[in-house]
């Protein structure tokens, strides 16, 4: 721990004030844990269940005010951990998450004599001799970093072909207040994992593992730097999505020089119906994006709120609408391993079909349900659950009694809360994003239907997958066709053998034997030649007539050699 007590930050901060802060958090989860324990898992074990039901609204509400408070106070990672939680509609109660979801990731500024101390020191150089100005006023003041607006040199404009930039720079002594909240952090995961009911559903130590790397990635600039010019080769030609350039002279670790591309906030809708964009129409290109960033780049902004989405207008008529959308601050970003992206893309086709067995199946390939999970119960809840509410925007979600959803949670409630769920890799910063990609479309477009965007989404995936499973049958067609071709020749020569009296059998009547099983090994292998270029013709007919019509045809060949009569 020495890292984190040691020395003083630069800021003032000295190791008094670290452990003060340290000793803070701790003794705040303390209290809730104990409260929580008492009313949710004492009281009904005494059998006073009622007296814990009568009062939780009201616990729930004063736990996430003073958490508020806490965050807003310490800053640092706190404000990060209530960011989201407010996100976990799942998992926590609505007096929590509303209490929460204004929580803003703003803090007073540092002044800018800190700021600049700490620039010259990274870039090796007074800010005069790097920049032709600087603005001193701060154009955002976060939990970790502070960004102000600058102009290059004309030696620097002429390099990069940029004038105006954004540099951003760590905030003095965000490093050591990164160090204690991740132990604080670390210490109140232990003491969550000792629960049994939190430990069944969660391994709280690998959560806090994967929010630790992704803070720690976060305070270093190099790594957003790389994040933000691996997403621009993801989306590079695509006309829907813009990303600033990055301005390697003037960089390092603690200092980000961007190119600056402020625009029209998303969420602006004003300015938007000024500039004669409809927002109603950006929001399902936003979602568009985010799907492709999820189920097929496999890289996504894990941090997708609406301060760090522009809507840019754009005068070339070639870009097939007049607008883009330019993603910034990529020092949070999520990778979907292959298998969990193949779950979620199957995920994602099952909720557009509306699909309840097909989704449960769909959590299972994800990793979210342990294996010995029994499921018949949740598909059933999920059927229903799709057969009532499934198609509805948030709009029309309002308007629904909530009697309804009431019921249904008391019906299917436990069957959800029994069954041991897990949290696969990666997987809080894609709940992250959807949820904050949902909230901003809605924000958009109050009637904006989320099924509208993932149907034709789906529907795009899924004859991908179509014409992914055709490739896969033609090359298992053409294997067995190349396995058809030579086994005649290989049974050939056994039966040469015997012939010649090379082959030694003691069975007179294996000759026999061996010429049916080369009649039965050529029918069968052109059974299987038969259907695969029959079933590969059929996927590929709406995509490809004329190589549908090709493999249909072809098929005629080996059914005909499978029909053909033996000759005695």
């Amino acid at each position: 721990m020495a890292s984190v007590w040691g020395g003083r930050t630069a800021d003032g901060a000295g190791p008094g004030d670290t452990r003060a802060r340290y000793r803070r958090i701790l003794r705040f989860a303390a209290w809730h844990l104990a409260v929580t324990w008492w009313f949710e898992l004492m009281l009904p074990r005494l059998g006073l269940r009622r007296i814990s039901d009568r009062n939780r609204a009201q616990r729930m509400r004063h736990f996430a005010r003073r958490f508020h408070a806490l965050a807003v106070q310490l800053g640092g990672l706190m404000i990060k951990v209530g960011q989201f939680m407010s996100s976990r509609l799942d998992v926590l109660p609505p007096e929590i998450t509303a209490e929460l979801e204004g929580l803003q990731d703003e803090v007073p500024p540092v002044p800018f004599h800190a700021i600049k101390a700490l620039a010259e020191q990274e870039l090796g150089a007074p800010l005069e001799a790097v920049f032709a100005s600087v603005d001193e006023s701060p154009i955002a003041a976060a939990s970790l970093g502070q960004a102000h607006r600058a102009r290059l040199l004309p030696l620097d404009q002429e390099e990069t072909g940029l004038a105006g930039v954004v540099f951003k720079v760590q905030r003095p002594g965000i490093d050591k207040i990164v160090d204690v909240d991740l132990a604080a952090l670390r210490k109140v995961g232990g003491w969550l994992n000792r629960i049994r009911v939190v430990a069944h559903r969660a391994d709280v130590p690998a959560l806090i593992k994967e929010f630790s790397q992704t803070s720690l990635e976060e305070i270093d600039y190099l790594n957003e730097a790389a994040n933000s010019e691996r997403f621009a080769a993801d989306f590079d030609g695509d006309r829907r999505v813009a990303v600033p350039a990055v301005v390697w002279e003037r960089t390092s670790r603690r200092v980000l020089t961007l190119e600056d591309v402020t625009a029209i906030k998303i969420t602006d809708a004003g300015a938007l119906r000024q500039a004669g964009i409809d927002p109603s129409q950006v929001a399902p290109v936003f979602a568009s994006v985010m799907f492709d960033q999820l189920f097929t780049n496999g890289f996504f902004h894990a941090d997708p709120h609406p301060g760090n989405i522009f809507v840019t207008p754009t005068a070339d008529p070639a870009a097939g609408h007049p607008w883009k959308l330019t993603f910034i601050d990529f020092g949070m970003m999520g990778e979907v391993p292959p298998k969990t992206r193949s779950g979620l893309r199957k995920l994602l086709v099952a909720a557009a079909a509306r699909d309840g067995k097909g989704l449960v199946s769909a959590i299972n390939d994800v990793g979210v349900l342990v294996p010995s999970a029994d499921t018949r119960k949740l598909e059933r809840a999920m059927t229903q659950l799709f057969a009532r509410f499934g198609g509805m925007g948030f709009a029309e979600l309002r308007e629904v009694d909530p009697r309804e959803f009431r019921d249904f949670a008391v019906e299917f409630g436990d069957v959800v809360r029994s069954l041991p769920f897990q949290l696969p890799e990666n997987f809080l910063l894609i709940i992250r994003a959807m949820s904050l990609t949902s909230g901003v479309c809605s924000s958009l477009d109050p009637k904006f239907n989320l099924w509208d965007s993932v149907e034709p989404y789906a529907a795009r995936l899924l004859r991908d997958e179509r014409g992914n499973m055709a490739k896969d049958i033609a090359a298992q067609a053409l294997d067995a066709a190349t396995l058809a071709v030579g086994l005649p020749k290989r049974l050939d020569a056994v039966l040469s053998r015997i012939d010649d009296g090379s082959f030694e059998a003691a069975d007179p009547r294996l000759e026999r034997q061996i010429a049916r099983l080369v009649r039965t090994g050529q029918r069968a292998v052109a059974a299987l030649v038969f259907g695969a270029l029959l079933v590969a013709g059929a996927l590929v007919r709406q995509d490809d007539l004329v190589l549908s019509n090709v493999l249909m045809i072809a098929s005629v060949v080996p059914l005909l050699v499978g029909l053909r009569p033996r000759r005695r």
